[in-house]
């Protein structure tokens, strides 16, 4: 079955460049603001959009994508909340893949089945689920595959040979490479290392490779999609959007734009990078 994701990355290969991914937090800074958000990453150049289940122990997550998750759960958000923010989105957009990404403990208290039907129904396309091993396979991943979405699968400097092929073995959409050992938001991308690491992925897979963490600046952002499938993009969005904020933390009149305005930058970095390859 092809999926969303699928699709994107084909049509992108045919262009000869590179995806670029975007993190934003479901119901941050609230849910009406971060609904407008969404809708406007693709009209700024997003190509698939990962949307945060905010989570009380974020574990993989540095401090402004934890802030993040903290705002959005103070506004209410639930994970019910969010399968109907991405269904809202799908009533205008039934093109740009949707990816969750997480944490497994609020789906497993939603149930597993039910959030694998509610998901699938509100137009859910790939889970990134960062606290669920290869070992676990058949909690979610296994599961998740039959119900027509793509399990992606986290690959680390720290992911050697004898461990990758039990890392790809289920996972399908693309792979997403963390750049650095650490939390979110933390140190820079080196491009020469990415280069090296996406070249040995590649080895044992033909998915696409989409390189996140420590990704700030279009320059930055170039550099990464000259050597990888995709870049990734959380935490500068997510500072963005918080520096729009007021002293309550409340959106203002800038909020929606502030986050749109940086993902046309770095987009049109990425695209850079196809020119820069020619």
């Amino acid at each position: 079955m092809t999926t969303r994701i699928d699709t994107r990355f084909a049509e992108l290969q045919k262009q000869g460049r590179a995806a670029f991914v975007t993190f934003v937090m479901a119901g941050d800074p609230d849910l009406k603001t971060s609904l407008e958000i969404i809708k406007a990453l693709p009209a700024a150049g997003a190509d698939v959009i990962e949307i945060g289940m905010p989570f009380t122990d974020p574990m993989a997550d540095g401090p402004a994508i934890q802030a993040a998750g903290l705002r959005a759960l103070k506004a209410g958000t639930t994970l019910k909340k969010t399968l109907a923010l991405v269904a809202t989105f799908r009533n205008d957009d039934n093109t740009t893949p949707i990816v969750l990404m997480g944490y497994y403990n609020p789906i497993y208290i939603y149930g597993v089945d039910r959030f694998l039907v509610d998901a699938k129904a509100a137009g859910v396309d790939g889970l990134i689920i960062v606290d669920l091993p290869p070992e676990e396979d058949t909690e979610l991943c296994l599961p998740a595959m039959k119900a027509g979405l793509n399990f992606i699968r986290l690959a680390t400097p720290t992911t050697d040979d004898k461990r990758l092929p039990a890392v790809l073995a289920n996972t399908s959409g693309f792979v997403y490479y963390v750049s650095i050992t650490g939390i979110t938001g933390s140190g820079s991308a080196d491009a020469a290392a990415v280069g090296a690491a996406v070249a040995r992925i590649k080895r044992h897979t033909d998915l696409p490779v989409c390189v996140g963490f420590g990704i700030r600046t279009p320059e930055a952002a170039r550099a990464i999609a000259g050597q990888a499938n995709g870049a990734v993009v959380g935490s500068a969005l997510i500072d963005a959007l918080q520096k729009s904020l007021d002293a309550d933390n409340r959106a203002t009149a800038g909020t929606v734009a502030a986050v749109a305005d940086l993902v046309a930058s770095l987009a049109a970095g990425i695209r850079g990078a196809k020119q820069a390859a020619e």
